[in-house]
């Protein structure tokens, strides 16, 4: 597997990609070493530089730049989305028979994986906090992964959009729940969640 070709094939035309990556018998710790640990480095790098040496204005506080919350927040990142993948293909793995679809974890983290390839590239705004705004372009990823919901997980046509909606949820609510957890673990609870952000 190409990691830039993927990228590219998985943001362009995401519906042939889908069914070229079901047909792949590609191990999962192939695609977290070969993709999810590299891209999740866009992020982390982008955190670090923004946050360590660039600097972001805090409200009351100003100017605050620091190469240890840089590298703190860049730990953080990278965790919440290696971490966050695990976590989430296997709830959404074990949710499959409810929705008519298979249990295959391998597929699972395929799908949040490379669901989450749009939300890791646009990360690279981390290197300028003041433009954390355009982390909404990486909601695209939830496109991603609506269409690859059913060549994935083989879920049953009617019951695609409510696996969507629950996978989605998961997805969500993983990331902000360990970005919190390890924001408070690593960098502090008052810093953490006055930093917290969405990719």
């Amino acid at each position: 597997m190409n990691l830039l070709e993927r990228v590219k094939k998985i943001i362009i035309e995401p519906k042939n990609e889908w069914v070229v990556i079901d047909q792949e018998n590609i191990q999962v710790t192939e695609l977290v070493t070969t993709y999810l640990m590299v891209l999740a480095l866009i992020p982390a790098l982008a955190a670090l530089i923004g946050y360590g040496l660039i600097g972001v204005s805090v409200p009351l506080a100003g100017k605050i730049v620091s190469l240890s919350w840089g590298i703190k927040q860049a730990i953080v990142m990278y965790i919440t989305f290696v971490g966050g993948s695990f976590l989430s293909a296997f709830i959404i793995d074990t949710l499959a028979p409810n929705f008519g679809g298979v249990k295959d974890f391998r597929k699972a983290m395929q799908l949040v994986v490379y669901s989450y390839t749009p939300m890791m590239i646009v990360g690279i705004v981390n290197i300028i906090p003041m433009l954390g705004i355009l982390g909404i372009l990486g909601l695209y990823g939830f496109y991603i992964l609506y269409i690859g919901i059913q060549p994935l997980m083989k879920a049953s046509e009617d019951k695609v959009t409510g696996y969507f909606i629950v996978s989605l949820l998961v997805i969500i609510v993983v990331y902000f729940v360990l970005f919190a957890i390890m924001g408070a673990l690593i960098i502090g609870g008052s810093m953490a969640s006055s930093m917290m952000t969405p990719y």
